[in-house]
């Protein structure tokens, strides 16, 4: 038998007035994504024929940040006026589908995929099935009773319910699966306003629907929803606590696992050790054997194997094998670092290459560089790129060593083999195998003194 056909529906029209924020509540960024990617994130494991996002409050904001996913489709709730009307806009769209509605809430976040499976399959031949939970406090939640086999019985507000009925501990997470066919038919044209809020609820739907079933999810924290900041820091320190754990599961060694924040977009090689106060972000790849921080933000950029980086921060950035950076070493800019180098204290490197072997150690700014192989950057050598108007680039050969406090200006290039002695300021380039000076004669005046002399001490 061919499986049933699956549409989902992703409620993201509210306006999220407790987050203080003229940003569309599902646009508020947790980790390396907003919730609505989060919840997109969550169908996965699922074999999704439609994927609606169901958009109101800052609408055009919500379909831009999602115009890099080609499987949305967006429907305009240009009223909010509840959880049934949102799901009514979607019967000229789905008129004549046979198959099954999935239905999420965008500021849901934490729902993982093999929640969404198992509610799916468990769905097959039910008139709608819900997600519940068993939550240890559930005050302020509807009840949801159920009998022989979790067929739903009843769904009770708080407000309403009795001394007895206050100690059900199971509420209705808002999450659905619905046979579209029986839901368009038989329940979205019998939804109400005949309520406090004079709106149509999506939970008067199941009135009309049989069976209607409840599969308890095992972890209720899944379906913790987000209305204010408080909850976004919420639901981030749970994301971490999950992620971190199956990175120390997989061979990452965290030292100080709550000093520390790691996007789930980030990969980290077994054997790498992330030092306290490290904070790795956006698409960002760390490699094995690797030992980052402490005080280390990575940024949208790649790590070789084997790389040390203490007290710095990479952005945007490739860092090859083998390489020492830090302490206090800033790459920004793209970046590019071969194997085996060595970047060290106080160095700043900006939308440069940087060969295999070469050394920039001490106190130097590179910018819209190309560096060879084997270099060595003498402490407070820089590459002068900036003539007010315009960035200009600096090309050196392979095996130069720069003297310390030496200033290219550019544009210029310096060839392979050459030595610059130090406190030279070049302006010109530098063929192959040379030694190039430019400073000022040194002068010695001996037994000169200011003629304004200070007074020794005891004079009149």
């Amino acid at each position: 038998m061919s499986q049933t056909p699956l549409a989902v529906a992703i409620l993201a029209a509210g306006k999220g007035t407790r987050m203080k924020s003229r940003l569309p509540k599902v646009l508020h960024p947790l980790g390396g994504r907003s919730l609505v990617e989060w919840v997109l994130h969550s169908l996965r494991d699922l074999d999704v024929e439609r994927r609606f996002v169901i958009v109101g409050y800052g609408a055009e904001e919500v379909k831009a940040s999602l115009a890099g996913d080609n499987s949305v489709e967006f429907v305009l709730q240009a009223e909010q006026l509840g959880t049934g009307h949102a799901v009514q806009q979607l019967m000229p769209h789905l008129k004549g589908f046979q198959g099954d509605l999935l239905v999420l809430n965008g500021d849901v976040p934490l729902l993982r995929p093999e929640t969404l499976k198992n509610l799916v399959e468990a769905h097959r031949g039910n008139g709608a099935t819900l997600l519940t939970a068993q939550i240890p406090n559930p005050a302020g939640y509807g009840r949801v009773f159920c009998g022989d086999g979790n067929k739903l019985t009843q769904i009770v507000e708080d407000r309403d319910c009795t001394p007895a009925q206050k100690t059900n501990c199971r509420v209705n997470a808002g999450v659905y699966c619905f046979n579209w066919p029986a839901l368009e038919k038989d329940a979205l044209p019998k939804l109400s306003t005949d309520n406090d809020q004079a709106e149509y609820y999506l939970t008067q739907a199941v009135d009309y629907l049989d069976p209607v079933i409840a599969v308890d999810v095992e972890d209720f924290e899944e379906t913790l929803g987000i209305n204010d900041r408080r909850q976004l820091a919420g639901a981030y320190g749970i994301l971490q606590t999950r992620f971190k754990d199956e990175l120390m599961a997989q061979g990452v060694m965290l030292i100080d696992p709550d000093s520390c924040t790691i996007d789930d977009t980030v990969t980290i090689g077994a054997e790498t050790v992330i030092e306290p106060q490290t904070h790795l972000r956006g698409n960002t790849t760390i490699g094995s054997g690797c030992r980052i921080g402490p005080g280390t933000l990575v940024e949208n950029s790649s790590v070789g194997d084997g790389v040390t980086a203490m007290y710095s921060v990479i952005l945007d950035s490739k860092v090859g094998s083998n390489n020492r950076v830090g302490p206090y070493t800033h790459l920004r800019g793209e970046v590019e670092v071969g194997d085996g180098c060595r970047l060290g204290n106080f160095v700043e490197i900006k939308k440069s290459t940087i060969g295999p072997g070469t050394n920039v150690s001490h106190l130097s700014y590179i910018g819209n560089a190309e560096l060879g192989k084997k270099v060595n950057v003498g402490a407070g050598t820089i590459t002068a790129n900036y003539d007010g108007v315009n960035k200009h680039k600096t090309v050196i050969g392979d095996r130069v060593k720069t003297g310390s406090n030496s200033v290219l200006v550019a544009p210029i290039t310096i060839g392979s083999d050459v030595t610059i002695a130090a406190g030279s300021t070049l302006t010109k380039d530098v063929p192959d195998q040379s030694l190039a000076m430019a400073r000022s004669k040194q002068v010695v005046k001996e037994g000169w003194k200011p003629k304004t002399a200070p007074k020794a001490e005891g004079d009149a």
